[in-house]
């Protein structure tokens, strides 16, 4: 595999990955501590490369092969960062394919974007065990006082992960520009197809959390595909499957599917 090419935002050197080819390209957004070396995103890479669809997948700061500190994160800094990705290394119309915290990023990419008037380069969304607002919605509500106690003595706490020998690391500093990213306070309009992709015995985002995102977009075109036995990574040959029919099928919604 060729070496990951970067770009400097703020200093930080970022890590990308891209594919030239036809619109609407396709810009993977991972989630919390996850890379773009991923299972998903390098299905959905050999699926662009056999399609001929642009495809841009990056790595936020104090992620895989980005500089920065993961401790240093929050939403507003990797939203920034996608933000100058998406403007920097990609053209015309685009499908967010977001997972778990991508996808939260995805949403308030798709906000910005709108404010700066330039909300139509967003063809469609995909999003996968979507996480907005996870540090308000379903991680304030469960902190213990020990870790309470953390978060005011050493400003973070770290719980074990499921996924890595290394623990996950939640900061006061992620907590609190979680609330100033809000995403599900009200209804959200994202102008563009939404297909959400959820399993059924996911231990970290519950399918309610999608239910409850699904009631405020009412003004889309929405798709939710409730998965049984589908667990938080949604990486079994089945689950990649069904992402590639979703994608398929967003870029055929938005009108755009020729490459």
């Amino acid at each position: 595999m060729a070496d990951a090419s970067h770009f400097d935002h703020d200093g930080t050197a970022i890590a990308y990955r891209r594919i030239e080819g036809g619109a609407p390209g396709v810009v993977w957004l991972g989630g919390y501590r996850s890379d773009m070396l991923g299972t998903k995103a390098e299905t959905l890479s050999a699926w662009a490369e056999r399609a001929g669809r642009a495809f841009l997948r990056f790595d936020y700061s104090g992620h895989g092969e980005s500089g920065g500190a993961f401790a240093e994160g929050t939403i507003s800094k990797w939203l920034g960062e996608s933000l100058a990705a998406f403007r920097s290394l990609t053209e015309g119309p685009q499908v967010l394919v977001g997972s778990s915290m991508g996808a939260w990023v995805a949403l308030r990419l798709a906000q910005e974007l709108q404010k700066a008037g330039e909300g139509g380069r967003i063809a469609g969304m995909v999003l996968l065990a979507p996480a907005p607002d996870f540090t308000a919605e379903l991680i304030e509500p469960a902190l213990t006082k020990k870790q309470k106690r953390e978060l005011a003595e050493k400003g973070y706490f770290e719980e074990k992960s499921e996924y890595s020998p290394d623990p996950n690391i939640y900061t006061s500093a992620l907590i609190e520009d979680g609330r100033a990213n809000l995403v599900m306070t009200g209804p959200i309009d994202t102008h563009c197809p939404i297909h959400i992709l959820q399993g059924m015995a996911d231990p970290d985002v519950p399918h309610t959390h999608a239910l409850k995102l699904v009631s405020l977009l009412p003004a889309d075109d929405v798709t939710l595909s409730l998965i049984p036995g589908g667990d938080h990574r949604l990486s079994r040959p089945q689950d990649l499957e069904l992402l590639v029919r979703a994608v398929e099928g967003v870029i055929a919604q938005s009108g755009e599917a020729r490459p």
